[in-house]
């Protein structure tokens, strides 16, 4: 986790400058000269095998415990909630609405998003107030328009079960009990095993030529060029974790200025990944954008356009109906079973 965030982006400088300017790699004979695409093949490609996620592997108990507590609807004030209401693994993890729906029946203020490779991630939320998946999942968990849990009333109803209090005491030997910590922990466990699969993309990556149609490698040639995609979204999840204003309507969520810490009047939001995307419509962190196209149109001549306006994005992009077609042609691409 740390050196693919340390790493990630001086990895993408140097890569991009061998991309355009064809220079060999060390390690290789100076003869030997990478060429574009097996360049953006080493930038896209999953690190195998996988690097822990926090440098450590997860216990097997600890993980399924945490599967069972994501979809428990105890763990909701009413018990009607649980976070798999909002995280719909058929929908990527996501719930398909623009702004999750809200206890009373209303909207939250964000979309919902999706949970997949957040292993690697360093902060949680669109505004990256959480450290921690654990820290994190107390948040929906608690809050009074979510799930409006007490964890002192959550353990007590756990504790009611002699099933579930042995599954905590082997997946917690050294601390064993039902405990808010042990049920965080548990439920951050099993997140943790949330990876993407492998797309038809990634067959690519691992030296297919075949595995993309002539169309949908010019919309990757847009991603990695015209376009400036991958000036945000680089690296086999497609995000770089930062945080950016990317020219929508500023609305009344100030973003990360709204973080303790966070930057002063700067509406800026987490860069989400782009794996499993078909399946996580509606998009952006107000859900304000329907469809892949709406996307595209936004970065195509559509940005508000301000001083905080983060600087990796192409200003005046240009992009014809056939580029639009081409770059949502490799969109999809990053997505299974399309």
């Amino acid at each position: 986790m740390s050196f693919i965030r340390r790493t990630g982006k001086l990895l993408l400088a140097v890569a991009v400058s061998f991309a355009a300017a064809g220079l060999a790699v060390a390690g290789e004979p100076e003869t030997s000269l990478l060429s574009r695409d097996a360049v953006w093949r080493q930038i896209f490609a999953r690190p195998s095998p996988l690097p822990l996620a926090d440098g450590h592997a997860e216990d097997a108990a600890k993980v399924a415990l945490g599967a069972l507590l994501f979809s428990d609807t105890r763990l909701s004030g009413d018990g009607t909630r649980a976070c798999a209401s909002c995280h719909d693994p058929a929908r990527g993890f996501t719930d398909g609405r623009a702004r999750a729906k809200a206890r009373n029946g209303g909207s939250l203020k964000r979309n919902t998003p999706s949970l997949y490779n957040l292993a690697w991630s360093a902060y949680f939320f669109a505004d990256g107030r959480s450290p921690s998946l654990q820290d994190q999942a107390r948040f929906p968990i608690t809050a009074s328009d979510e799930m409006a849990g007490s964890f002192a009333v959550i353990t007590e109803r756990l504790r009611a079960g002699q099933s579930m209090v042995a599954r905590f005491a082997s997946a917690f030997p050294t601390s064993p009990g039902v405990s808010e910590a042990n049920v965080l922990a548990a439920i951050a466990a099993f997140e943790r095993t949330l990876i993407s699969p492998e797309t038809r993309f990634d067959k690519w990556v691992a030296g297919d030529d075949d595995a993309l149609s002539s169309i949908e490698r010019e919309g990757f040639a847009l991603f990695v060029g015209k376009a400036g995609c991958v000036g945000c979204h680089g690296g086999w999840r497609f995000t770089d974790d930062g945080f950016r204003d990317i020219g929508l309507p500023a609305g009344d969520d100030p973003g990360r200025s709204g973080v303790a810490g966070g930057p002063p009047d700067l509406r800026q939001f987490k860069t989400p990944g782009l794996r499993e995307l078909t399946h996580t419509a509606p998009y952006m962190h107000d859900g304000s954008l329907a469809t892949l196209r709406d996307v595209v149109d936004h970065y195509a001549g559509g940005l508000i356009k301000r001083p905080s306006l983060d600087s990796n994005l192409v200003r005046d992009l240009e992009l014809s109906d056939t580029e639009k077609a081409a770059l949502i042609a490799f969109l999809k691409t990053l997505s299974s079973d399309q």
